[in-house]
């Protein structure tokens, strides 16, 4: 079963993203291609990571015509936002997922591995573990949403809700949402495929009813609740050790060192979120000091 990595980026995670692409090449095993999803004002910087297994994807490939990049206005030109004539102005983060959803409709590998921008493989891997018999593991940890959350795990339960015409959920509910996660590309199709049925008309625009959205928590719902698990097999195993939180670890070198140690067995890499403030040079240093 050959593997799609997938990687949603833009310009201000260009560092991270070339050391991800670095531990990918050194780490992953099997049969794989590395797709990059970013907009089209960040295709020719992205280029510089492209080689014989790894292709930079324009979005305007992917996503409809009438989802338009600009600078947003509100920070002199810093970020982008995504205007459109369906919803409010959308954010890089939600764009991001939007592609990862479109690329099943583009490419023919049978898996889309999603890894973030921010993590880095720590571990051999090789692809072919992602299946248990002729099932894809699914990340599912049980009753892993509860009434009170430090994110929006409420509000992405609602959206896939109506999005998928099932529910109303039910609390504690199952969380899909992790930083290395796999898919069924052809689960994925039929996914698109039962939004378009279901509402009408084309998926991404049925996606904006709403800007509180998780494609993870939609895939997840819709293989358990509409697929009844067909296809896959649930796992609570997630792939990655992720620094959610500022105030989960110390801000600094020794904090990094900390949460790498705590590590689990089955996990192959770590992500540290890009919001909570490490430093990618101190990211960097602690690799090194653990390959030492």
């Amino acid at each position: 079963m050959r593997t799609a990595v997938v990687t949603a980026s833009y310009v201000s995670d260009f560092d991270r993203c070339r050391l991800m692409c670095e531990s990918i090449d050194a780490r992953l095993k099997g049969d794989w291609v590395h797709y990059i999803l970013v907009a089209s004002c960040d295709v020719a910087l992205f280029r510089r990571l492209e080689g014989p297994r790894r292709r930079i994807i324009d979005e305007r490939d992917l996503l409809p015509s009438w989802l338009v990049s600009m600078p947003d206005p509100m920070s002199v030109g810093r970020r982008r936002i995504w205007a459109n004539p369906y919803s409010l102005p959308l954010r890089g983060w939600h764009v991001q997922q939007l592609r990862r959803l479109a690329l099943a409709r583009h490419i023919q590998e049978h898996v889309m591995f999603a890894i973030d921008s921010d993590v880095v493989l720590l571990r051999d891997f090789d692809v072919v573990d992602l299946w248990q018999g002729d099932r894809l593991t699914l990340y599912s940890r049980d009753g892993g949403v509860g009434a009170v959350m430090r994110s929006n795990h409420l509000e992405w339960l609602a959206h896939s809700d109506r999005l998928l015409g099932i529910g109303p959920y039910s609390l504690p509910a199952n969380d899909y949402i992790s930083t290395l996660i796999a898919w069924r590309t052809d689960t994925c199709r039929a996914l698109l495929d039962h939004i378009e049925r279901l509402h009408g008309r084309n998926w991404v625009r049925a996606m904006l009813r709403s800007r509180q959205f998780s494609e993870c928590m939609i895939y997840g719902r819709f293989v358990d609740e509409v697929l009844m698990g067909a296809g896959h097999r649930a796992s609570p195993n997630g792939l990655c050790h992720v620094l959610w939180f500022d105030d989960s670890y110390p801000r600094d070198i020794g904090g990094l060192r900390q949460f790498m140690n705590d590590m689990e067995p089955h996990q192959i890499g770590i992500g540290v979120q890009s919001f909570v403030g490490h430093d990618l040079s101190d990211i960097r240093n602690v690799l090194l000091e653990k390959a030492a």
